[in-house]
């Protein structure tokens, strides 16, 4: 890949699956140049007669497809341009013209059916009134001043979250036989506003929540009589990581909210409450918070509950050797559901029962996204290092594929990681890929780092790896301890000890690899990351000296000064380096600056509330003040995930800073002479 084929990559949403099981509904969204956007529309796929897939609608970006229990509806997210935000929609599901359901300031973020077909119930902010253009004339620079007296108070991506609570509605589903509503003019117009009443082309949606918190993940049960969400509304909720499951009537004019979920044993932090098909059973994720915030490396487990006696839960899966924090949870059956478990790098899907019994349906060199079960038949969404996401119908003999969203992108060159297991200094063996470039060598090595730190690289393909692989760079990435997909006790190996066994790993790694590979070249190394990855990139150049540059992006650079900037900066660096000054002074990259001797790239957000631009701009000043070759790059308007959903030109410009900066330290033939990065500076000569 080249930085501008990133606009070849297609993402699929979860899959919708018709009710009789005949046809699926996916959105496939791409970056876009032309409007410096995503685009993407509802593609539908049919599944028994080998079909192809057709498009079925034609909006700027439509996603979040889900059929009407009836089958004969589908509602999803428009967004109708770029900055816009998205509202919900319903279309006949055989295609045709959308009718829209919402007009909501800040958009929708999620919806779901209600039993019956007639209704939707839509999660959306409210925002505070004089806030976010709610009153004219009144712009972001001239609200009123915000009060903050807690510690949740703002989230990377979404800004303020106090002035904005994200509320539960519900609205009947428009007829889509019926005439359009038509604005009045003339004569009925002056009538009309006689009375006061405003003309909406949407029915009025009745707010079913209003406590003062976010409320998500809605889901009825079977029989329609109770709404299932999730929030933190209990005493203390702004000093820890809980939140609970809740249940409504949504029926009922003034319903109080029931609490469903923490009644007894472990405190929990929930997510995706889902009854069984029978309605018998309430299922959800949880992951143990100990005290509150002990949240490190905690892999999510799947609970379950009899709907009649809540606070009798069960723990259906080992949080020790299974990780359910990715994908949502899908009804499949009366008393079962799909839930995606990451393993080694790879995400599977399994079948558990209310009982206790747990089938692995898919597994293998691949990571499932979301799953769709309806009629005895189940549809996934997935990537591996083919495909950046297809679907396919999953069956005992395994995946059958439906769909090839990435053939543009294999036009352009993928290439394939080879699967690697290499010993760490004290032996633990570490799991990871080398992506090796064509051509005979030796290469540059770049040593890639993932964030997280409890994340995982894996089976798909990644932009970032191809990039530089086809710049003409090996590149070596690995999940050391502290990454997610290995099991507690090795997520939980770095609490409170960042950059010790972590960077005896990915070292380790990058020696086997360079070891085994002769096409590598081990006497020109680079190293780069990202969040935690900037963090580690940090601190091993402030340990070893055997690299010729360094990129370190959006990092977690200094964790006392993160305590009080980081939208999570009030428990994540207690958690994670400790409390102690001296335990964090040894844990501290910026503590180490006087020992670096490597040239850095400092890369950054300008609205990074993870880890903010003071990080990035307090080591970059650092460096210069110590006369190591340093720069920084800042990109406007973007937050702490530019590198996979900055707009498109952003991201374009990033790969393009990245091969300029490893072009001046480690020139290849390919990536030398300004054809993959801007022609800037004095670059090395590149090997004979």
């Amino acid at each position: 890949m080249r930085s501008e084929d990133i606009a070849l990559v297609n993402s699929l949403s979860g899959p919708a699956l018709h009710p009789d099981g005949s046809r699926a509904a996916v959105s496939v969204t791409h970056p876009d140049f032309a409007s410096d956007s995503y685009v993407g529309q509802l593609w539908e796929v049919p599944l028994d007669d080998g079909g192809a897939p057709r498009r079925l609608t034609r909006g700027f970006r439509d996603s979040a497809p889900a059929y009407s229990p009836d089958g004969a509806s589908l509602a999803f997210l428009r967004a109708a341009a770029p900055g816009e935000r998205p509202q919900l929609m319903v279309v006949d599901s055989r295609g045709g013209e959308p009718v829209a359901v919402t007009e909501q300031k800040l958009g929708v973020s999620a919806f779901v059916w209600a039993p019956g077909s007639r209704r939707l119930v839509f999660a959306a902010r409210v925002p505070a009134e004089g806030r976010y253009g709610t009153l004219d004339g009144v712009g972001p620079g001239a609200e009123d001043a915000r009060l903050v007296t807690g510690y949740k108070y703002r989230m990377n991506g979404a800004g303020y979250t106090g002035d904005k609570r994200r509320h539960l509605f519900m609205v009947d589903a428009p007829d889509l036989q019926a005439e359009p509503a038509v604005a009045s003019v003339g004569r009925a117009r002056k009538a009309t506003e006689a009375t006061g009443a405003e003309f909406s082309a949407v029915a009025p949606a009745r707010q079913l929540t209003s406590a003062d918190a976010d409320h998500d993940s809605p889901a009825f049960s079977p029989d329609g009589g109770t709404l299932y969400f999730t929030a933190a509304l209990h005493n203390g909720a702004d000093e820890d990581l809980r939140s609970d499951v809740y249940a409504l009537d949504p029926e009922a004019a003034d319903a109080r909210p029931r609490l469903m979920s923490n009644l007894s044993g472990e405190t929990l932090g929930i997510g995706s409450p889902l009854p069984s098909g029978n309605g018998a059973w309430l299922f959800y994720r949880g992951s143990s918070i100990g005290g509150g915030t002990d949240f490190v490396a905690r892999n999510t487990a799947l609970y379950v509950a009899s709907v009649s006696a809540p606070h009798d839960v069960r723990r259906l899966t080992d949080p020790e050797t299974l990780d359910l924090a990715e994908g949502e949870l899908v009804a499949s059956g009366p008393d079962s559901v799909l839930a995606v478990n990451r393993h080694r790098g790879s995400a599977q899907l399994l079948q558990v029962c209310a009982a206790g019994g747990i089938i692995l349906l898919v597994k293998g060199p691949l990571k499932v996204a979301a799953a769709a079960h309806a009629a005895g038949r189940t549809v996934v969404s997935f990537s591996d290092a083919g495909t950046a996401g297809d679907l396919a119908l999953v069956s005992d003999a395994g995946l059958s594929r439906l769909t090839d969203f990435s053939a543009a992108l294999r036009g352009a060159g993928i290439g394939e990681p080879r699967e690697e297991v290499f010993a760490s200094a004290d032996g633990y063996p570490v799991h990871g890929w080398v992506l090796v470039p064509d051509g005979e060598g030796p290469h540059p090595v770049l040593l890639n780092i993932h964030g997280g730190p409890f994340a995982q690289y894996g089976w798909e393909v990644f932009d970032e790896a191809q990039v530089y692989a086809k710049a003409g760079y090996a590149v070596v990435m690995c999940n050391p301890r502290g990454s997610a997909g290995y099991g507690q006790v090795h997520g939980r190996a770095i609490k409170g000890a960042m950059g010790t066994v972590d960077m005896a790993d990915v070292l380790a790694f990058l020696e086997g690899a360079v070891a085994k590979y002769p096409q590598l070249d081990g006497s020109r190394q680079g190293v780069m990351g990202g969040s935690y990855g900037g963090y580690l990139t940090a601190w091993t150049v402030s340990q070893d000296h055997r690299f010729a540059a360094a990129i370190v992006e959006r990092g977690y650079l200094d964790p006392p000064s993160f305590v009080g900037s980081s939208d999570i900066g009030w428990f994540f660096s207690d958690e994670y380096t400790g409390t102690d000054p001296d335990q964090i002074r040894g844990q501290n990259p910026f503590a180490q600056l006087d020992a670096v001797r490597t040239p850095v790239f400092v890369i950054h957000s300008e609205e990074d509330l993870r880890c903010p631009l003071e990080q990035a701009q307090r080591y970059y000043v650092g460096l210069k003040q110590r006369g190591i070759p340093t720069q920084l790059l800042i990109f406007p308007g973007e937050n702490h995930d530019l590198s996979r959903a900055g707009t498109p030109w952003h991201r374009k410009q990033r790969f393009d800073e990245i091969l300029r900066w490893w072009a001046t330290y480690l020139p290849t033939r390919e990536n030398n002479d300004g054809g993959f990065a801007a022609a800037a500076g004095t670059k090395a000569a590149a090997p004979a």
